[in-house]
């Protein structure tokens, strides 16, 4: 179970999870916009100055729908992961890293043999 664990959190299958999300509520946003920019152009001369209804509800309906699903998917799943994510696999402190590290105490060593070779 630990493994499991381990690969749920570790690897990037909840980041690719929400992104698969994401992606379909934002793409019915781009169809609702895309079909309430469309149904403003005409399709004849004759229906420029006719009144039809347009369907701009639908958009504002998909893109409070988008807000309101990236809500629920932030709060329920993201803010969890990432809580758990830091409390199995903590972050390793800011500091120098290894390679640095060793360059550094290179550094240091030729400077005390002054430069000789």
């Amino acid at each position: 179970m630990q493994g499991f664990r381990n690969f749920i959190i570790r690897g990037n299958l909840v980041d690719i999870a929400v992104a698969f999300i994401i992606g379909l509520a934002f793409a019915a946003v781009v169809t609702t916009f895309t079909n309430w920019l469309t149904s403003l152009l005409p399709e004849s001369a004759s229906e420029v100055f006719s009144n039809t209804p347009n369907s701009f509800g639908a958009f504002l309906n998909a893109v409070i729908s988008f807000l309101i699903l990236a809500a629920v998917v932030y709060f329920f799943v993201v803010l969890p992961y990432t809580k758990a994510k830091e409390k199995y696999f903590p972050s390793e402190d800011p500091g120098t890293s290894a390679d640095v590290a060793v360059l550094e105490e290179i550094r240091d060593l030729l400077a005390t043999r002054g430069g000789q070779v």
